[in-house]
């Protein structure tokens, strides 16, 4: 049995405009309580009764926790003036307020919703100004009436709020015929929401509109496994699981939404010559489509003197005391000579000397460059290995926000209006790129500017749907230089020895005798992880000279005992344990405490952040924080509701204990968040998992982002059967075909 209260809004305490969540002073009887919970535009001075229970928190003492609540209306002419001059009607204050029930007494909302010209009795009231009064009060009543109605379908205020601003008096048709069309219409709500707010609602299983709705869904939620497209009979198979439909049911209408242009179907030839029919939902078609055509008018060749160029290469290698081999000189050579090139190696190949060739050269013709890669980590990277200002490719093309849910509509300031001013545009770290983010860069690079693409292409691919620059080397069509030889210096490391080894699909000698590559053979679970543990707390700070936060264990799995969730709940124990001086917040993600090492594991384009200097004084403010961004907990706020992050680059985040579910404890990672980093040592447990998951390609990623140690704890029969596998898992994409077209 739920508790009620009613009272008047004294004060607001806190308000989130984005989410509604606030924190109010509810006047009962004469004493104040704390009320919290989500509201819709509620203003001090509203009557209400609120659902909910009591709750004790440990600072702010008795709450009332607001499950659900009903806006009253004023019983007397008291009642009636508080409200009034609230400020919850725009244009009315306290004094005006005094002067119409002073007017019209007990009757005043009467007069208000009836007659309202009459209003224009009072001193300082216009007819217009009465009829804006009347219209306000009517569209309080008209939202909380459909508030009410909502609730109905198991809708929570929240959602309610941003279902009623989005359709308006329509919002009963829309539930009544059609509640899928929410998933489409309204940001962050999917298709499962609708499905539920549809049960409720009556609607078919086999209705038209959820079919449609499912369809869409799944191809929309594509990218979250890596694909742009799913062959026909994938998409049913899915969407039989999903709405336990018939395929043969579903068919049909894919000609329907074929033919109101909300999905492409085209057909595929395999290397067999058998034939299919994808289906892609418009947008990544026409994203593939469009990428393609800029990659083609960016893809010219410059008139250049080559004899030319190799004599002037030939200066900057005396200048620099820098010796290239011909490969290197070779990518210098296309670099200048194309309007697109693509530099690809492994580590220790000469990729950093290469592209430094090619900035002093550059630099010596007197052009404006740009640098840019994927994350903050790998943009600071390469600052520090070329000596010139790299950024993100976000902070690079000025992101402004996110206009609709789907990441390819995030907006930019940098864009076809207005291009990116640079003669030269190095971007690194490629395969992490997906088509959205690459879409999104070309759209700004004007025909002319050279773009040069630098990357691993045997790499993991990129998070996000596309397997960009594996596509445009498949294709063909562009400049491709591969760095292929092992440098002396970088020979010395058996990081980088052992790497290529594990490419090649050669095994490693594992005796420990190296300086940096060590294998511990475990074969329990408790034990490998004690090992961790000891690595972390005495033995690799010191060797590697780093803080035990900086040193990063890379998982191959999420679950089981050496999964990532469970090795952060062992090592947030021990690495961070509880403290009285310490707040913390326990989410469904586990427990947050102030110190622990975190991961966001979305990308989120709306969320600020700002660089704080002396005296934690805003210096800078931007947007955007990305899937895979390593932080510190800094503070917890349990009164404000707010958790503070410290990112790279000292850029603080807030985020309110509704956003929680974007963040994760991070000293494990998975393998693949870990794409574009480079941490001074990696811990890499390894005792068994699926063989589609543990493959050669996993491995090679994890072992390439150690820069002074990688320690591999486990199995030595799981590590060998990981080279031998070089399966990889298909991706979906067809921007190597869209290339070849144009």
């Amino acid at each position: 049995m739920k508790d009620t209260v009613e009272g008047y809004v004294e004060h607001i305490v806190f308000r989130n405009e984005e989410n509604g969540y606030t924190v109010l002073n509810l006047s009962v009887d004469g004493s104040e309580l704390t009320c919290v919970g989500v509201f819709q535009s509620i203003g001090e001075g509203e009557m209400i009764e609120a659902a909910g229970e009591y709750t004790s928190h440990n600072v702010y003492g008795q709450q009332f926790q607001v499950e659900s609540y009903e806006t009253k209306i004023p019983q007397d002419s008291v009642a009636m003036e508080r409200y009034l001059g609230s400020g919850a009607i725009k244009g009315v204050g306290a004094a005006l307020a005094a002067r119409i029930v002073r007017r019209f007494g007990d009757d005043t909302l009467k007069i208000i919703g009836e007659q309202p010209e009459r209003l224009a009795e009072v001193k300082g009231i216009s007819i217009k100004k009465a009829r804006e009064i009347a219209v306000q009060l009517s569209e309080k009543a008209e939202m909380q009436d459909a508030m009410m109605f909502l609730s109905g379908y198991g809708i929570n205020l929240s959602l309610g709020i941003r279902i009623y601003k989005q359709y308006g008096d329509n919002v009963y048709k829309v539930m009544r015929e059609n509640p899928y069309r929410i998933a489409d219409d309204i940001p962050g709500v999917g298709f499962k929401t609708a499905d539920e707010i549809a049960t409720r609602a009556g609607i078919s299983f086999d209705s038209e509109y959820r079919v449609k709705s499912g369809l869409y869904y799944l191809l929309t939620q594509t990218g979250t496994q890596g694909h742009v497209f799913l062959p026909q009979e994938v998409l049913l198979g899915r969407a039989r699981e999903l709405l336990h439909v018939l395929p043969e049911q579903m068919e049909n209408y894919l000609t329907d939404m074929a033919m109101d242009r909300k999905i492409i179907l085209k057909e595929q030839e395999n290397s067999q010559g058998e034939k299919r029919t994808i289906v892609y939902a418009s947008q990544n078609y026409y994203l593939e489509l469009n990428t393609a055509r800029m990659l083609h008018e960016l893809n010219i060749i410059c008139e250049e003197d080559r004899t030319q160029i190799a004599h002037r290469l030939e200066q900057l290698e005396k200048n620099s005391d820098t010796e290239l081999d011909e490969i290197q000189k070779q990518a210098v050579m296309e670099a200048v000579c194309s309007g697109l090139m693509i530099l690809t190696g492994g580590p220790g190949t000469g990729k950093t000397t290469t592209i430094n060739a090619i900035l002093h050269y550059f630099e010596s013709e007197g052009l404006d460059i740009l640098l840019a890669a994927p994350t903050g980590r790998a943009a600071k990277r390469m600052t520090e290995a070329t000596g010139y200002e790299a950024s993100t490719i976000h902070r690079l093309l000025e992101l402004s926000g996110i206009v609709e849910e789907s990441s390819a509509n995030i907006h930019f300031e940098r864009n076809e209006q207005n291009p990116l001013e640079a003669d030269v545009i190095i971007i690194d770290e490629m395969s992490m790129v997906d088509i959205n983010l690459m879409h999104a860069l070309l759209s700004a690079v004007l025909p002319g500017t050279r773009l040069i693409l630098v990357g691993d292409m045997n790499q993991l691919p990129s998070v996000g749907p596309g397997s960009v620059l594996r596509d445009m080397i498949r294709s063909e069509r562009f400049p491709v230089v591969e760095l292929t030889k092992i440098f002396r210096q970088a020979a010395q490391s058996d990081i980088v020895v052992n790497a290529h080894k594990i490419h090649a699909g050669d095994h490693p000698v594992l005796d420990n005798k190296s300086m940096d590559f060590f294998f511990l053979k475990r074969y329990d679970a408790t034990l490998i992880q004690q090992v961790i543990l000891t690595l972390i707390q005495k033995k690799l700070p010191k060797f590697v000279d780093a803080d035990p936060l900086d040193i990063q264990v890379l998982a191959p799995m999420r679950k089981g005992a050496l999964g990532v969730e469970n090795l952060n709940v062992i090592l947030q124990k021990y690495l961070n344990p509880p403290s009285k001086d310490k707040q913390e917040r326990e989410h469904t993600n586990g427990i947050f405490r102030e110190g622990d090492k975190v991961m966001q594991i979305k990308n989120n384009y709306q969320i600020e952040w700002e660089v704080r200097g002396k005296y934690g004084i805003a210096a800078e403010h931007g947007l955007g924080v990305f899937n895979g961004d390593l932080g510190i907990i800094r503070e917890i706020n349990s009164y404000g509701e707010v958790l503070t992050v410290e990112y790279d680059e000292h850029r603080y985040v807030e985020y309110s204990f509704k956003q929680l579910d974007e963040l994760e404890l991070a000293y494990a990672a998975t393998i693949h968040k870990s794409q574009g980093s480079e941490y001074p040592a990696v811990i890499i447990p390894l005792l068994g998992g699926p063989r589609m998951l543990m493959t050669r390609n996993l491995l090679y990623t994890a072992v390439t982002r150690a820069r002074k140690c990688v320690t591999l704890v486990g199995s030595d029969v799981t590590f060998q059967a990981m080279i031998d596998n070089h399966q990889e898992a298909a991706r979906y994409t067809t921007l190597a075909e869209r290339i070849c077209e144009f």
